[in-house]
């Protein structure tokens, strides 16, 4: 059954789509489209590798694809999501909403990395970008764009970013 062990890879696919999509949106400024689709990136990418381990098709190509759209669905999308609708271009502090955007995409991607190449072990060290995503896509809905908002949103990236890369242990639930 050859196509059996594409089904996880197909939902890694459309985990990555939904997160180009938020990107989409987000140029066309409808932040409510983007964080949705962020959040069901989220939903898929929550069984994908489930639905590999039960199907018994796991594999380092299925492992290193769901990486690569983790660092797109939760890493780039949620960041310039919250950088766009928080008016981060329109500020004095444009060079620090870069600089913490940068810091979370690039702690997304370096726990990414520490993850692929480490054995899990039934807890996750850092928090996973998929958490921090579904948060800031949640943030994002529910936040108004406001220059509360804006400043709460900067250290909601820093804090996100730090649990990101921090040696704390999150189980798996």
């Amino acid at each position: 059954m050859l196509f059996k062990k594409w089904i996880p890879n197909l939902l890694t696919f459309s985990n990555l789509s939904f997160g180009v999509l938020s990107i989409l949106e987000n140029i066309n400024q409808n932040y409510f489209a983007s964080a949705i689709f962020i959040i069901i990136a989220a939903v898929i990418d929550r069984y994908d590798g489930r639905i590999a381990s039960h199907l018994n098709v796991s594999s380092e190509l299925g492992k290193e694809l769901d990486s690569l759209a983790d660092l797109v669905s939760f890493g780039v999308a949620p960041a310039l999501l919250i950088f766009n609708k928080f008016n981060y271009f329109h500020l004095d502090i444009k060079a620090v909403g870069i600089c913490v955007l940068l810091l979370y995409i690039i702690s997304g991607s370096y726990r990414l990395a520490k993850y692929n190449i480490g054995k899990f072990k039934g807890a996750f060290i850092g928090l996973p970008i998929t958490v921090t995503g579904f948060i800031l896509a949640l943030y994002s809905l529910v936040a108004p764009s406001n220059s509360v908002s804006r400043l709460v949103s900067i250290f909601l990236l820093m804090f996100l970013a730090y649990f990101m890369v921090s040696k704390y242990k999150f189980k798996k639930i």
